[in-house]
């Protein structure tokens, strides 16, 4: 087991004699499931799905897109033409 010293600004300090008075935990076991709460929220942060990317990015209806999937050649002349001004 490892013994660690943490410097605290007063403000946390407030905070965790809170947890701790209201818990009944120790401090020891106030950090370690905030250690692990905060693990536990990166780890489901990383399997996201592609959709929920996309999700949130909201780039509104129709995002960036000059035209629709299904009239690309369309789109695509009319964002050569927007590049070069004519």
């Amino acid at each position: 087991m490892a013994l660690r010293t943490v410097r605290l600004d007063d403000d946390t300090e407030e905070v965790l004699e809170d947890l701790v008075e209201s818990t009944g935990l120790s401090i020891s076991a106030v950090f370690k499931q905030g250690l692990m709460a905060l693990r536990d929220r990166l780890s489901a942060q990383e399997g996201r799905s592609a959709y929920e990317i996309y999700e949130a990015l909201d780039l509104g209806p129709g995002g960036y897109a000059v035209a629709p999937s299904t009239e690309t050649r369309r789109g695509v002349r009319e964002a050569i033409r927007r590049k070069h001004d004519r």
